[in-house]
C-alpha cells in the first residue's frame, strides 16, 4: 500500500508491526490523534504471508471516530469470513472473484459506499482504475465493462455465487474453512510441525508452519507432495524458516486428512 501511495506521490505514513504481530487499535487510534489531516486509513483483513486475522470489528470502532474515509482489503477473506460491512462502516470494501469465492482468477470487485464512491468524480490519476467511470459505464451499459468484458470469468463467478449459496451463506464455509484448519494445525502438531503463529490472531485462510529441523529440505517436501497431488507455498517470513498451506478454496475435511498423511509418509 505504501508503494502504490509512493508511485502517486501522495503523502501517507505506514503503520508499522512485525510480521507476525496484527494491527491494533490502539495504534491506530494513536496514527490518528497523532496526524489530524489524515483523510484516509486502509488495512488488510487477512494477511496471507503469514495468516494473520485482523481485528477489523475492533479497528472499525476506532475509525468512526474520526473523519476519515474508511478502505478495506478483503482479498483473501470475503466471502469466507462473516463481516457486517455496514455495522463497520467501510467505504470501499476490494475483493476478488477468486479466493474465497471460489471462482477463478480474472477481475477484482468494490463494494462502495455511494456517497464516497460520487466523491470520485473527476478524481482519478488513472485510466483503468477509475472506478467511478466503470460504476457508472455499468450503470448505464445494463452491466458492461468500459473494455473487453473477462466473460468467462463472469461466468465462473455467478457459478461460484450459487456454489456458495448452495453450501449454505458465508458462515457454512466459514465453519468449514475452520474446521480444515482446526484438522491441519492438530494434525501438523502431532507431526512434530509447529505453526507460526497463537491461534487467536490465525485465519482459516492459509496457515504458516516452522521448519521441524535446521537441516530440513523444503525442495524436496514440496517436490514429494506434489507427486502425491498436493501443492503448497513456500514461507515470506523474514526471520523464520517456515512453509504455508492453504486452507480454502473446494478443500474438505477429508482432503486434510489425506494431505496430512502424504506429508507423515514424506516425513518418514
Amino acid at each position: 500500500m505504501g508503494t502504490i501511495a509512493a508511485y502517486y506521490r501522495l503523502d501517507y505514513e505506514v503503520l508499522t508491526f512485525h510480521e507476525t504481530e496484527p494491527v491494533t487499535a490502539r495504534a491506530v487510534k494513536q496514527a490518528l490523534d497523532t496526524r489530524k489531516d489524515i483523510t484516509h486509513f486502509a488495512m488488510v483483513h487477512c494477511e496471507t504471508t503469514t495468516g494473520i486475522l485482523n481485528e477489523l470489528e475492533a479497528i472499525s470502532e476506532v475509525v468512526k471516530e474520526y473523519p476519515v474515509t474508511f478502505i478495506v482489503d478483503a482479498i483473501s477473506s470475503f466471502g469466507g469470513i462473516p463481516m457486517d460491512i455496514k455495522a463497520c462502516g467501510i467505504d470501499f470494501l476490494i475483493s476478488s472473484a477468486n479466493k474465497c469465492i471460489q471462482g477463478v482468477p480474472g477481475f477484482g470487485f468494490i463494494i462502495a459506499s455511494r456517497q464516497k464512491l460520487l466523491q470520485c468524480k473527476g478524481n482519478v490519476r488513472s485510466l483503468s482504475l477509475d472506478i467511478y467511470d466503470q460504476w457508472q459505464a455499468m450503470e448505464q451499459g445494463k452491466g458492461k465493462w468500459r473494455f473487453t468484458s473477462p466473460t468467462h470469468v463472469v461466468r465462473a463467478f455467478y457459478q461460484a455465487l450459487l456454489d456458495l449459496e448452495a453450501e449454505g451463506g458465508v458462515e457454512a464455509r466459514y465453519k468449514r474453512y475452520r474446521q480444515n484448519n482446526t484438522i491441519l494445525t492438530e494434525g501438523m502438531r502431532r507431526l512434530g510441525l509447529d505453526p507460526l503463529l497463537p491461534g487467536e490472531i490465525q485465519s482459516p485462510i492459509i496457515t504458516s508452519f516452522r521448519y521441524p529441523a535446521d537441516d530440513f529440505n523444503f525442495q524436496a517436501f514440496y517436490e514429494s507432495l506434489e507427486q502425491k497431488g498436493f501443492v503448497i507455498y513456500p514461507g515470506k517470513i523474514s526471520d523464520a524458516e517456515t512453509f504455508r498451506i492453504g486452507n480454502i478454496g473446494d478443500v474438505y475435511p477429508e482432503d486434510m486428512e489425506r494431505l496430512l498423511q502424504a506429508i507423515r509418509e514424506t516425513l518418514q
